[in-house]
């Protein structure tokens, strides 16, 4: 286990001890400092400058309320909107409001409840300890370690919603972005069915890529059956053409590892570095020690959604949104009935 914490705490790049200058930004790398300076235009100034900003709205701000007002929440937003401040505004009213009308599945991320942390010991998910060359963290999807007989979706939906928000809560993480390995072998019409509403399916996903500031720069699924590959299209034609040019589907796991940057995040069953059950303890110790700040989100509230700039145009895509939903409805109709 030792040796697993040393892997995890490494550096990933080659660059100096940290200055005295940065001691105070969460101990962020040098090389994830560099990095948000030429990707997100990110700078001492512009930093400090942008925080006391969003403060500064939060404080006139009346539509909402016990809001968090530290850096690393404030710098989730901002970083994931390039320092656009107005934009970084309007993710937080939709992060906010997403929360707030997804309730049943956005609060109480608790990990200790029994569906999700059955989901954990069973390792359906987990974050790698390991870093990758690019020095992001992975999350790590199984299929066979979810039973869509005896599981509910918000089960599944919660311990998704708590593995990112462990990884937004890290300052690197804000900068670098994650990947995302799923692993489908296993996967049935369970899997699926166990989403009694599609069109709910529709909604997260369309809804999490605009409202969660998560940096998600590569997707990677394997073992695709032709049956799933219904949901995966269904899916991709919902998500940005951004994000739509970020998910890779592989074949096996070889397929996969010939293309992933490093195979050393994956479970040493699949050829990397630390056994599934020793990955699934350290996830679990980080669980732990954040289980306290996710569950004071449920603090933060948003009373009106009027300043949801988005909603003003959103008969603009109504067309878009139900042929996609109709996509979706009839791919899940399909697995179903096959």
């Amino acid at each position: 286990m030792a040796t697993t914490k040393v892997l995890l705490n490494f550096s990933w790049s080659k660059s100096k001890p940290e200055s005295a200058k940065h001691k105070k930004e969460s101990k962020i790398s040098e090389s994830a400092l560099q990095l948000a300076k030429s990707e997100l235009r990110e700078d001492k100034k512009t930093r400090e400058q942008s925080l006391v900003q969003m403060r500064e709205w939060l404080k006139k701000n009346y539509d909402v309320e016990n809001v968090r007002t530290d850096d690393t929440f404030l710098l989730r937003f901002l970083r994931n909107k390039k320092f656009s401040v107005p934009m970084a505004q309007q993710q937080l009213l939709k992060y906010l409001n997403m929360r707030r009308v997804m309730g049943h599945l956005a609060y109480n991320l608790d990990f200790l409840s029994p569906g999700v942390k059955n989901l954990i010991d069973n390792g359906y998910i987990m974050i790698s300890p390991i870093r990758d060359i690019c020095g992001r963290r992975t999350v790590l999807y199984f299929a066979n370690g979810l039973n869509g007989v005896e599981y509910e979706y918000s089960d599944q939906v919660k311990a998704h919603s708590i593995a990112y928000e462990i990884l937004m809560e890290s300052q690197e993480e804000q900068i670098l972005g994650v990947v995302h390995i799923g692993d489908f072998a296993g996967a049935s019409t369970s899997h699926v069915s166990i989403w009694k509403n599609p069109l709910e399916f529709l909604k997260i996903l369309k809804w999490g890529e605009q409202s969660i500031p998560l940096r998600h720069k590569e997707i990677h699924l394997y073992h695709i059956s032709p049956l799933l590959k219904y949901v995966v299209d269904a899916g991709k034609s919902i998500i940005s053409s951004k994000m739509k040019e970020r998910v890779h589907v592989h074949v096996t796991a070889e397929d996969l590892k010939k293309e992933i940057n490093s195979k050393d995040v994956l479970p040493s069953e699949l050829g990397g570095k630390v056994p599934m059950a020793e990955m699934i303890q350290l996830f679990k110790s980080e669980l732990t020690s954040s289980r306290n700040t996710l569950l004071s989100l449920d603090k933060m509230q948003i009373l009106n959604d009027a300043g949801i700039i988005g909603r003003r145009n959103c008969n603009k895509n109504n067309n878009t949104v139900s042929a996609s939903s109709d996509q979706v409805v009839g791919s899940f109709r399909k697995l179903e009935f096959d």
